[in-house]
């Protein structure tokens, strides 16, 4: 059987899901040349209640030679309108070495970034905006470690923040929580988990969820005793990797995870224990999945194979709103009454817009972060990609 070209591939998985297909040749998408692999990209937050853009983001680099946190200035972005064109260029602010592979990054808030590192220390970096540095604010050296006669290093996996509290895991099964004013930590999960966790993310202030190296998703109450999971959740079948999760911002009940196959799963942890949905999506690992933090009925996931995905669950209506959260309160409200089942209805599938808002890449996108009209994404190709969309 002759190969299916990479496009035909896409078409013929979405197809398979009942969605629509689409190939979009950017014309907001802005590209910078780091000379760095990029692990992990994250924009600055925001007021909630401000009509602000992003215009700062953070990336954490691995398998360089030295390892690097940086922080970019997305020159303008902010001032820029929903109509209005972007027509500014990626700056770099400044940046600080960073020991080990950065395997996940978060703000704690607008001036503190949360790193986790390949060599289970867990570092709170300080952004310096009067003077563009950044200083070590706070660390926890090896916090993940092999246990036995000597303590072996074992790299932390995942962090999530809540500010003040920050939580980790690690290839070592365990599950930390901190502070960041205080220099123990709080409480250790020593035995949470006999596989491998990937990814972490707070179901609600007191609960996580993670997922492991054996395809379980797994809810933790912070509040009790003992290392065992409130409850599990997994696929039948085979033990698929899973290595990312996220959870719907206005309806928690709903998460969403994606693993070495390349599929997307829907999950409501309120009833039984597998996904709702199993789609078909990219052709290699999903290495991450981000409901849009206000519009929620678009969804992003990005790929091992090279793609950045772009899942419109939103209903129809006359009148598209811009890509990622336009200000017209209609356009908002709208989409909020399209987004409350948009992911649990049983044929939510026949609605979706799939496109793949990067066409041109070939190496691994690791990572993906979308706030207000704007998503960065990071690659392999040492590339960082920012893109404002319009719907057509």
């Amino acid at each position: 059987m002759a190969p299916v070209e990479p496009q035909l591939r896409e078409r013929a998985a979405s197809e398979a899901c009942g969605s629509t297909w689409r190939q979009e040749i950017m014309d907001d998408t802005f590209v910078k040349f780091v000379s760095q692999k990029i692990r992990k990209t994250r924009w600055r937050p925001v007021p909630a209640t401000s009509l602000q853009q992003p215009d700062v983001f953070a990336t954490g680099s691995w398998d360089n030679e030295e390892n690097k946190v940086s922080i970019w200035s997305a020159g303008g972005f902010g001032a820029v309108t929903p109509d209005e064109d972007y027509q500014g260029e990626i700056k770099l602010l400044c940046d600080i070495r960073h020991s080990g592979d950065v395997m996940d990054m978060q703000f704690l808030d607008k001036e503190r970034i949360v790193t986790a590192s390949s060599t289970g220390t867990v570092t709170i970096f300080h952004h310096h905006q009067n003077n563009q540095t950044l200083s070590v604010k706070q660390k926890w050296t090896q916090a993940h470690h092999h246990t036995g006669s000597q303590s072996i290093a074992a790299p932390c996996t995942g962090i999530v923040c809540s500010c003040p509290e920050i939580v980790s895991i690690g290839e070592d099964g365990r599950i930390n929580v901190f502070r960041a004013e205080s220099k123990d930590i709080v409480r250790t999960f020593d035995d949470a988990d006999s596989s491998t966790m990937h990814a972490v993310t707070f179901l609600r202030t007191t609960e996580i969820l993670t997922v492991n190296s054996i395809g379980q998703l797994k809810m933790w109450d912070l509040r009790q005793q003992g290392d065992d999971p409130t409850q599990i959740f997994s696929v039948t079948g085979d033990r698929i990797p899973l290595h990312c999760v996220d959870r719907h911002p206005s309806q928690q009940h709903i998460v969403a995870t994606g693993g070495q196959d390349g599929m997307l799963c829907v999950w409501d942890v309120r009833q039984g224990r597998m996904p709702i949905s199993l789609l078909t999506a990219h052709e290699a690992e999903m290495w991450e999945v981000h409901f849009h933090p206000s519009k929620p009925d678009h969804l992003f996931t990005c790929s091992e194979d090279g793609s950045l995905w772009h899942w419109d669950a939103s209903a129809e209506v006359a009148e598209k709103p811009s890509f990622l959260g336009g200000r017209n309160t209609s356009h908002i409200s709208r989409s909020t009454i399209a987004s409350t089942n948009a992911w649990l209805s049983s044929d939510h599938t026949k609605n979706l817009e799939i496109t793949n808002l990067l066409s041109s890449s070939t190496l691994s996108v690791n990572s993906l972060d979308v706030l207000g009209d704007y998503l960065v994404c990071g690659s392999d190709a040492e590339a960082i990609y920012v893109t404002k969309k319009h719907f057509v």
